[in-house]
């Protein structure tokens, strides 16, 4: 939820331009050159991107411990931040994303024009990016949850970051949002403070919650950390085609809500069409927002390992993951 999220039609997206190998290797620009990586013996492999959220992350952990396991592939993954990853993916430096909250721009050229990206279908979770307040203050000032009540309650929300405003909580400076046109927009005072990553700004949310104290923040769902600390949606100006049409040609023009948006798989177009397992199985990936936010959870709060939480998750749901995996 970091999570690099595409603004389309509103929509925020988590940008950054540097594709990290998990693997230890270091910084690797995946656009530029092969995949360091290499199957042993000539094991079949598949890459998969992973994106800085971990949601996208748990995806990752239990398509990749399902494709080692049980079809015997060899699998790299490489965290590539969002608009990076449709390069990589365009030129077969990875296989497959599991999760994309919406990038037109790229989806024209590469899956429309060039047709090197293949649509992979729904991973069956929607996304939803929005503002939120925590439930216990919320409950004592049920008016918050309406944004034209926000400037009410600006002091209550004052930091030492934001000054004389409120704070509005984002996470990392490199997510593309819609917040600094929202607040200019619809004359709020409240000033859009960074955490610095989805990291800091659980960890932020987790100590205002432990004090009991009033937060507003950028955030999203499917998102595990709404299990330990509950927060209700502020209701922002209704999302419309118009503003998004809007927004797209001036994105400082922005003064509505974000869109609602079903999350999207993709694959290389040679990946798609060679008729691999791998590919069969991760078109068949298909899941809820619980069962991603069970294995976020593992990772995040509970210390394990992507590989670790994506084994715990596929031992106790066998009737889940079986339906994934292709006909022989």
């Amino acid at each position: 939820m970091t999570r690099t999220r595409t603004r389309v039609a509103g929509a925020a997206v988590l940008a950054g331009a540097t594709l990290l190998a998990l693997s230890g290797c270091g910084k690797a620009d995946m656009t530029k050159q092969g995949s360091p990586f290499q199957a042993p013996g000539g094991q079949r492999s598949v890459t998969l991107s992973v994106q800085t959220w971990v949601g996208a992350q748990a995806n990752v952990a239990v398509a990749k411990y399902l494709l080692e396991h049980e079809l015997d592939y060899h699998v790299d993954t490489v965290q590539v931040d969002e608009i990076p990853a449709w390069d990589a993916l365009s030129q077969g430096r990875v296989d497959a994303i599991l999760e994309d909250w919406g990038h037109p721009e790229q989806e024209q050229r590469y899956v429309k024009d060039k047709k090197t990206i293949t649509a992979g279908g729904g991973n069956g979770v929607t996304g939803h990016i929005g503002w939120w307040v925590p439930k216990y203050w919320a409950d004592k000032h049920p008016d918050v949850t309406d944004w034209k009540n926000l400037n009410k309650y600006a002091d209550q929300l004052r930091t030492s970051e934001s000054g004389s405003k409120g704070q509005l909580m984002d996470g990392s400076p490199s997510y593309v949002t819609n917040d600094k046109a929202l607040v200019k927009n619809l004359k709020l005072d409240y000033e859009v403070v960074f955490a610095g990553s989805e990291a800091a700004q659980i960890t932020q949310i987790q100590q205002f919650a432990k004090q009991q104290k009033p937060f507003l923040t950028y955030w999203y769902e499917p998102q595990w950390l709404f299990n330990q600390v509950p927060m209700v949606e502020v209701k922002l100006p209704e999302y419309t085609d118009a503003c998004a049409e809007k927004g797209a040609k001036d994105p400082d023009s922005i003064d509505c809500a974000y869109p609602t948006t079903p999350l999207q798989k993709f694959f290389n177009t040679e990946f798609a069409k060679g008729g691999s397992d791998a590919a069969a199985f991760l078109k068949n990936f298909h899941w809820t927002k619980e069962n991603q936010n069970e294995v976020s959870e593992l990772i995040a709060a509970k210390g394990m390992s992507a590989d670790e939480a994506g084994k715990t998750w596929v031992e106790q749901h066998p009737d889940v993951w079986k339906k994934w995996l292709p006909k022989k």
